[in-house]
C-alpha cells in the first residue's frame, strides 16, 4: 500500500469513528430524566349549602305560541270580474264593511229575466203580485170555469137519463148527454192537474228569483266579523270563479295563547286560572290571560296536553305566531326540599350533586323538580340539611377531600355552612 493510499484509508476511518462518537453523545443527552413523585394538592376548596325544605305553592310554567281567536279566507260565491277592492294589508274592518266589489251588470239582467218568468206564471193563475198566494187548487178561475161546465153537464145528463126512463126521449139522447158529462169531468181534472203545475211554477220561479237576487248581492262581499287583514289575494280587473279566494281576515282580540302542559300537572289546571304571559318583544311587560279550553287528551308522545289561555289584545301589539311565556299560579301547595340550582351537574345523562360529609364528597344522581327563582326542587337523592357542593362541581367525585371555605349566601332556606 503506497502512502497515498494509506492516508484516504485513516481518513475513513477517523470519519467514521467521529459520526459513532456524535451519535453516542446526542443519545446520552436525550435519555428520560427521572419521573419525579406529583405532590398532593390537598382538600379542593369548595362552598357548600345546606339542603332545605320549604313550603311552596306550585306555579305551571310553560311556553307556547299565540293564534288568532278567528281565522278566516273569504272567498268569491260568485264568477265574475273584479270591480274593486276596499281593504289592504293591516286594516282593521267592522263587521258588514265592505272588502270586495263584483262586476254585477250580468247578475241584473238574470234578474230581470227571472222576475219576467215569475210575472208571467202569475197572469196564467190570475195572481197580481207574488204576495197573493192560492192556498186551494178549487180557487183557480180555469179550475172554477170547468167545474161549472161539470156542473150543468151532469145536470143535463140527469135530466135526459130521467127523460129517456120515461120513455119521452130517445136512447141516443141519453148518450149524447152522458159523453158531454164525461168530458165536462175529464175537463175539469186536467184543469186541477194544469193549475197545480202553475201553482209549482210560480213556486220554481220565486225560487229562482230569490236564488237570483242572493247572486246580485254576492256581488257585494262583506266582513263576517270584525277582524284585521291577514292577506289580500286579488286585485281590481280580476275575473274570479265561485270559491276563488279574496281576503283573509284574522281576529286578534282577544288572541289564544296554546301552552303545552306536562301531564303530571293536569290535576293543578282549572278552566278560569289567571296567567300571567310574557314576550321577547315587551320586555318587563305582564300581559293577563285567562284559560279557558283545556284539551280532554294528552299527547302520547310529548306526554303533554294542550291548554289555551285567552289574552285581552285591544292594541293588536300581540301578534299571531308569536312565542310567548306563561306562569300560572295554582291553589296546590307542597312541602318540598330545595337546593341552589348551581348545585346540579348534568353528567354523563344524568344530574348529579355532591354531598359533603366531614370533608368528604359523594357523587349522588338526583331527581329534579320544578325551578323557584335560583332554586330547584329535589325530589329524590339528597335529604334535609345535607350540605351539597356549590363550586369546583368539576373536580369532585365520590371520595375527593374538600375543605369548606366560607358561607354562601344564595342558598334555598337561607341555610348554610
Amino acid at each position: 500500500m503506497n502512502w497515498n493510499h494509506r492516508t484516504r484509508w485513516m481518513a475513513t476511518v477517523l470519519g467514521v469513528v467521529a459520526i459513532v462518537g456524535a451519535t453516542a453523545l446526542v443519545a446520552g443527552c436525550s435519555r428520560p430524566q427521572p419521573v419525579q413523585a406529583k405532590q398532593d394538592a390537598g382538600p379542593v376548596p369548595v362552598r357548600v349549602a345546606s339542603v332545605a325544605t320549604r313550603q311552596v305553592q306550585r306555579v305551571v310554567e310553560s311556553v307556547g305560541t299565540l293564534f288568532p281567536f278567528d281565522e278566516s279566507t273569504i272567498s268569491a260565491e260568485i264568477e265574475g270580474r273584479i270591480e274593486e277592492v276596499m281593504v289592504d294589508l293591516g286594516d282593521q274592518v267592522a263587521p258588514g264593511q265592505v272588502l270586495v266589489k263584483i262586476l254585477d251588470e250580468e247578475q241584473k239582467y238574470l234578474l230581470a229575466q227571472n222576475e219576467a218568468q215569475l210575472r208571467m206564471s202569475l197572469e196564467r193563475l190570475g195572481l197580481k203580485s207574488d204576495k197573493e198566494r192560492i192556498t186551494d187548487v178549487r180557487e183557480v178561475s180555469e179550475v172554477r170555469r170547468a167545474q161549472a161546465e161539470l156542473f150543468d153537464a151532469e145536470q143535463h145528463y140527469n135530466r135526459v137519463k130521467n127523460l129517456e126512463t120515461k120513455g119521452v126521449t130517445s136512447r141516443s139522447d141519453l148518450d149524447q148527454a152522458q159523453a158531454r158529462y164525461k168530458a165536462a169531468q175529464a175537463n175539469y181534472d186536467s184543469a186541477v192537474n194544469q193549475s197545480r203545475n202553475l201553482i209549482q211554477d210560480v213556486d220554481r220561479a220565486k225560487a229562482s228569483l230569490d236564488l237570483q237576487r242572493k247572486k246580485l248581492r254576492d256581488t257585494t262581499v262583506f266582513a263576517p266579523f270584525g277582524a284585521r287583514v291577514k292577506e289580500r289575494l286579488v286585485a281590481p280587473g280580476q275575473y274570479v270563479r265561485p270559491n276563488t279566494p279574496l281576503i283573509t281576515l284574522v281576529k286578534i282580540d282577544p288572541i289564544r295563547l296554546r301552552l303545552e302542559v306536562p301531564e303530571r300537572m293536569a290535576p293543578w289546571i282549572r278552566n278560569g286560572q289567571v296567567a300571567d304571559v310574557t314576550l321577547e318583544a315587551f320586555v318587563g311587560r305582564v300581559f293577563k290571560g285567562k284559560v279557558w279550553r283545556i284539551s280532554p287528551t294528552v299527547d302520547q308522545s310529548k306526554r303533554t296536553f294542550v291548554v289555551e289561555a285567552l289574552i285581552p289584545n285591544p292594541a293588536g301589539e300581540l301578534k299571531p305566531g308569536s312565542y310567548a311565556r306563561a306562569r300560572l299560579p295554582t291553589n296546590r301547595s307542597d312541602e318540598i326540599k330545595l337546593i341552589p340550582s348551581k348545585a346540579i351537574s348534568y353528567v354523563f345523562g344524568s344530574n348529579k350533586a355532591y354531598v359533603v360529609t366531614r370533608g368528604v364528597v359523594e357523587a349522588r344522581e338526583v331527581k329534579i323538580g320544578d325551578r323557584f327563582d335560583d332554586d330547584i326542587e329535589i325530589v329524590s337523592g339528597v335529604q334535609d340539611g345535607e350540605k351539597v357542593a356549590l363550586t369546583q362541581l368539576g373536580k369532585l367525585d365520590t371520595g375527593t377531600k374538600v375543605a369548606i371555605t366560607e358561607r354562601d349566601a344564595s342558598i334555598a332556606g337561607k341555610r348554610a355552612d
